[in-house]
């Protein structure tokens, strides 16, 4: 069962008035994640049920995103790694089932957006980044019969910031973080 997110995250603020609003197309969002393993191998993940809502006027320059990730949903392909990361010395998904990330900031060049600064609250612990976009576009969905807009977005992340210790300093602390995102008119 899925469950709302607000995308870069929208819950209690109010839309802008002339954004176009977009709810996260679960079929072409995801996020991953991938980590160095002692120096020898990266280690791959994603999450399987990301959610949220994104409002962005490109005439204005101006937006805003309410994402949240079921933390439950990591996928490794490996089901014993999986029941690991969901466990104590990662994500404590039992007390922390959602990640959330808020944006506070739309950076765009010319009408595309180009990075999103947000708020990313992870095991109770809310830090910045800014996740930098590498490709953005808006097309018309013959199929849906309404605009779609999305990108692939990139940042890194240092996993100790939000109390994330485990393995420091076989498994580094750096955690790159790509993210596909779509998003249906609404």
């Amino acid at each position: 069962m899925k469950r709302l997110l607000v995308l870069p995250l929208l819950c209690a603020a109010p839309f802008l008035a002339q954004a176009a609003d977009y709810t996260t197309d679960a079929d072409h969002t995801f996020v991953h994640f991938e980590v160095l393993h002692n120096g020898t191998s990266t280690v791959r993940g994603r999450f399987d049920t990301v959610e949220g809502r994104i409002a962005f006027d490109r005439e204005a320059r101006t937006g805003r995103a309410d994402i949240r990730i079921d933390m439950g949903s990591i996928n490794t392909g490996s089901k014993g790694f999986d029941e690991h990361l969901r466990g104590g010395d990662f994500f404590l998904v039992e007390r922390h089932p959602d990640a959330r990330f808020e944006s506070t900031a739309f950076h765009f060049k010319g009408d595309l957006v180009r990075a999103v600064e947000g708020n990313l609250t992870l095991l109770g612990q809310t830090h910045p980044v800014t996740l930098n976009a590498v490709r953005f576009n808006c097309y018309q969905n013959k199929r849906l019969g309404r605009e779609v807009c999305g990108g692939d977005f990139r940042a890194e992340i240092k996993r100790s910031q939000w109390g994330m210790g485990f393995g420091l300093p076989g498994i580094p602390d750096a955690v790159r973080l790509e993210i596909e995102i779509e998003g249906v008119r609404q």
